[in-house]
């Protein structure tokens, strides 16, 4: 089998989709090499949600990305792309601004031109409203922004003062140099024009990985804001703001409290996000949570379920909330009604797989990205009701798929404590794994530790790396990891991580070592992060 690294990377990444206000067809971003093989581009593909063949929308060695339509069915996506048609910008490959495929077609149009790009955007579902996050540098006026950020690039300073934490988050650095750039809350009208910055004073708020989203009628916006938590931790509030007055009100403030995925109801009355309060004795848990926008009242829906919400997306009516959620190893869709939290499984057992980035369809149906171990991520869509069967799309990624020389076994072992712990187990299949004989074995631990090895794709940890190589790769889901319960997770809190989860990836190794298939005398470790440090 040749499967190695130089054709992994090489594969093209569906990355994100927005549906059509018709309904009849998905805006995705594809992330492929460029031309160099150097680094990614990105293009946008009109992908039809009846099956028919794929089209692709944008071309060139640029980033296409973050597609959303417009009211009106115009498309549009943050870009890198040249030329700057508003006001020339030598260094515009270092921004994204938000660029406008007409529905009728045609090439794009830049429609912003913010001075240091825009960090990400929303349109209002049914106005002409427009809003967005873009960098600001404090105390310069807005004319002088760019001029200022390049010169301060150039020139220095290039210390860094730090008066709070976090100082880095990742790979970007969080501090308070006079050449750093806040992130606003910027309002316009559905052209770009009529630019009005909605939180002039913000510092930091907006810091790490914002979210916001955007009142049908237009008249709301509601942003996450992050402040310091009495635990040195960021909190997370949800910030709301009258676009027109640009009256603002916090909802959801309390002590080591994080919000995350806010979404407006269709009749713009609600706000649902996901709510997780922090402790040092209990570990968090994700709960649906649902904001009256007239009264800022707070309710959890879904509380009785045992399992960890995504971020929410509304039915048409209202009436039902769509997640995805991890679910002993894969990740289905899910339905919640909003006014009694009831459960309602979509996607059937039976397809496994990981489902996410969903997007509701006009006809009812649920769209978003589908993988599994053996798959590349591509656009699905599933009919509404219990157990269905999710429709491959599109195949934009050029993986055929694994399933002629690689296979995945579920099984479940007992710990020492009895209690199961679920793996998959991927190998070579046929006649290759036959003359192979028993094959080494390769225990591969996830990071986290909160997390879930799950029958799904993974571009940075892809076991099918190590299978064409002859080996069966074990991928355990001991204590700490999340679809098995809150209970199974909290077995890994208060740093217990030499504790019941070495035993539990002991009993793993200790259970696939011993089948005939496997050569137990030739058994590695590996990791990254928290599996690193198991390993």
């Amino acid at each position: 089998v040749t499967y190695n690294v130089e054709q992994h990377i090489a594969l093209s990444r569906v990355s994100d989709i927005a549906a059509s206000p018709c309904g009849t067809w998905l805006a995705v971003a594809v992330q492929r090499l460029d031309r160099d093989g150097a680094k990614y581009a990105s293009d946008i593909w009109k992908v039809p949600t009846d099956g028919s063949a794929a089209l692709q929308l944008t071309r060139g060695d640029c980033k296409d990305a973050a597609p959303s339509f417009r009211h009106d069915g115009a498309l549009a996506f943050l870009s890198n792309r040249q030329p700057n048609e508003i006001k020339p910008d030598d260094e515009a490959e270092k921004r994204m601004q938000l660029w406008l495929l007409p529905k009728d077609g045609g090439e794009p149009k830049q429609l912003t031109d913010e001075p240091l790009g825009v960090d990400g955007f929303r349109f209002a579902r049914n106005a002409p409203r427009l809003v967005l996050f873009a960098p600001v540098l404090p105390g310069v006026e807005q004319e002088r922004q760019r001029e200022t950020a390049s010169k301060r690039a150039k020139n220095g300073p290039s210390a860094r003062r730090f008066k709070a934490q976090p100082v880095r988050h990742w790979d970007q650095w969080l501090h308070d140099n006079a050449d750093l750039a806040d992130t606003h809350l910027i309002a316009c009208d559905a052209t770009g024009a009529s630019r009005v910055d909605l939180t002039p004073e913000a510092r930091r708020e907006f810091g790490i990985e914002p979210a916001l989203d955007v009142s049908a009628d237009g008249k709301w916006v509601v942003a996450t804001r992050q402040t310091p938590g009495t635990d040195r931790e960021l909190d997370t509030t949800l910030l709301l703001i009258d676009i027109e007055t640009k009256a603002s009100r916090v909802l959801g403030a309390a002590d080591n409290v994080n919000f995350e995925g806010p979404a407006f109801s269709p009749d713009s009355r609600s706000v649902a996000a996901v709510r997780m309060a922090r402790s040092p004795t209990t570990v968090f848990r994700p709960l649906l949570t649902l904001f009256d926008v007239a009264s800022g009242a707070m309710r959890q829906i879904g509380a009785q379920w045992d399992r960890w919400p995504s971020a929410a997306r509304w039915s048409a009516d209202g009436k039902r909330l769509f997640v995805t959620a991890d679910d002993q190893g894969h990740t289905p869709v899910f339905a919640l009604d909003a006014a009694e939290g009831r459960v309602e499984r979509i996607t059937s057992l039976a397809c496994g797989g990981v489902h996410s980035n969903l997007e509701v369809l006009s006809d009812g149906r649920i769209a978003g990205i589908r993988s599994t171990l053996l798959e590349a991520p591509e656009c699905f869509a599933v009919e509404l009701r219990p157990e269905s069967t999710p429709q491959t799309l599109a195949r934009l990624s050029g993986f055929a798929g694994a399933h002629g020389w690689a296979e995945v076994e579920s099984f479940s072992v007992p710990s020492t404590d009895g209690t199961p712990i679920q793996s998959f187990l991927v190998k070579p299949k046929g006649a290759a794994a036959q003359q192979a004989g028993p094959l080494p074995l390769l225990l591969w631990i996830h990071g986290g530790p909160i997390g879930m090895d799950q029958d799904g794709w993974h571009w940075r940890w892809n076991p099918l790396l190590m299978v064409a190589q002859g080996y069966a790769v074990a991928l355990p889901n001991p204590r700490g990891s999340t679809g098995f319960g809150q209970e199974f997770i909290q077995g890994i809190w208060g740093n217990v991580w030499g504790d019941q989860c070495y035993k539990d990836l002991m009993a793993v190794t200790d259970a696939v070592a011993a089948r005939p298939d496997i050569d137990g005398s030739r058994t590695m470790a590996m990791g990254g992060s928290f599996g690193g440090y198991m390993t």
